[in-house]
């Protein structure tokens, strides 16, 4: 095919084997290092012209990854920052710490990796295979920080860390953000099955950063860490107190920590989660000696799509990417603080198939009495008919009240959460990065819609 937009880029790398829309079948055949190595070693290691910080977890890494390329950004560095999933725009995965590379270099960038694939093969036991698309993605990230100059990256594993495309680099840092039970059909189903699988991101004498952690989960990587002689940084041992209260203006912030310093911070992204986040940004970014006065006024100002973003007001709109059990606790408690608990509050929900539905349903149901269950996307597989099922189930078992519907397609399911919200209350979409993207794309046809119609 011919190349001459980016997305014809992404139609070119949608061709290949998508492995990322699976929910099961982890095997080394599929998932695999050894063809992501020898196609970056015939890319020409475009890998080895920057510095690299590699973080992994269950929650928080694209956060935390973006709070250490802003502040790389205002320390004067060209800054590579690799993140997935997008929520929108295939762009948001690959960008300059908050700006996208411009449409001549994607282009350009996609027509070298179209090229320069032309002469690759790759075989082993099994036979010949093309690189995946996760992988492609991958490299032609690495291709783009190399052809735009950047300095350091930060890259976000895709999944797991084992045998993650990404885990072919060997970076300045190695972060591990907080685990949680997911993806429990590829990467286990507890979780130090999960933490070892991340885990392997730790590198031989590189430093390694964990944030709070499960002492199950801990174990396994303070174990790991040992095995590879890595200095490791615990953020328990470097803070002494962390507290967050989410406001109208953003997520108020104040760190103690154990050497006496003490901050406090208003962050752009709101939720009690970015507390954490942004402390183990900090505690990387100091121990690495990469940080002055620029660092805390970028980390505030710092944002990106998703994460508690709040689209419009009366009523107020809100999608956040919040897919476990733990990261929606924490965005509902600070929806709650912001819009109280109101009984005609709505929420948009919906949710991949390996997610903890259980729990996750009981705690919509605690927070929401008007519940729209909507499709996540197609992207990854999902079963919204039996999740609506479920919230049915449970919400018969209590005394309260409730409006549960299903509504497929996530334009319709705005506009019904909009006829039947009053502008002094809100909506709250969440469950998936897909439903929450689906959503940020109907608010802004709606929204076009409407002001063609006033012009």
């Amino acid at each position: 095919m011919v190349i001459s937009c980016f997305d014809d880029v992404v139609r070119f790398m949608e061709s290949f084997t998508n492995l990322e829309k699976q929910t099961t079948h982890y095997t080394t055949r599929t998932y695999r290092l050894d063809r992501m190595k020898a196609l970056l070693a015939y890319l020409g290691n475009p890998e080895l012209s920057f510095r690299k910080i590699h973080l992994a977890g269950s929650k928080g890494k694209g956060s935390t990854a973006s709070y250490i390329a802003s502040a790389l950004t205002a320390l004067g560095y060209k800054t590579g920052l690799y993140l997935s999933p997008h929520l929108i725009d295939y762009r948001e995965r690959f960008s300059l710490s908050g700006t996208f590379f411009s449409d001549e270099l994607l282009v350009q960038t996609g027509k070298q990796l179209q090229t320069q694939l032309e002469g690759f093969h790759f075989s082993d036991q099994w036979g010949e295979t093309d690189p995946t698309t996760f992988e492609l993605y991958t490299s032609y990230a690495y291709l783009l920080f190399k052809n735009s100059g950047c300095e350091w990256a930060v890259i976000e594993t895709g999944l797991g860390g084992r045998l993650d495309a990404t885990n072919t680099i060997v970076p300045e840092a190695c972060v591990l953000c907080p685990i949680e039970l997911e993806h429990t059909k590829i990467l286990g189903d507890t979780i130090e099955k999960i933490a070892t699988e991340k885990s392997k991101i730790i590198k031989m004498g590189v430093p390694t950063f964990i944030g709070f952690e499960e002492k199950e989960a801990l174990s396994v990587f303070l174990a790991e860490a040992q095995a590879q002689k890595s200095a490791t940084y615990l953020l328990e041992d470097a803070i002494a107190s962390l507290t967050s209260r989410t406001t109208t203006e953003g997520e108020l912030v104040r760190y103690r920590w154990k050497n006496g310093n003490e901050e406090q911070l208003l962050l752009a992204m709101r939720g009690s989660v970015q507390a954490q986040n942004s402390a183990l940004a900090l505690l990387v970014l100091r121990s690495l000696g990469l940080y002055n006065e620029n660092v805390l006024p970028a980390i505030e100002k710092n944002q990106i799509p998703g994460r508690f973003q709040q689209l419009s007001t009366n009523p107020c709109l809100y999608v956040d990417g919040a897919h476990t059990t733990h990261s929606l606790q924490a965005l509902l408690q600070s929806f709650t603080l912001l819009h109280g608990s109101s009984k005609k509050n709505t929420i948009i929900y919906g949710a991949l198939e390996d997610k903890d539905h259980q729990h996750m349903a009981n705690l919509v149901l605690d927070h929401f009495q008007q519940i729209i269950i909507s499709r996540p996307g197609t992207y990854k597989k999902s079963d919204i008919s039996s999740l609506f099922a479920l919230f049915n189930a449970l919400a018969r078992e209590r005394t309260q009240p409730y409006r549960i519907l299903l509504i497929e397609d996530n334009r319709e399911a705005l506009k019904t959460a909009y006829s039947m919200t009053a502008d002094s209350d809100a909506i709250l979409v969440c469950g998936s990065f897909y439903l929450a993207g689906g959503v940020k794309a109907a608010f802004e046809q709606i929204r076009s819609a409407y002001e063609s119609q006033l012009a």
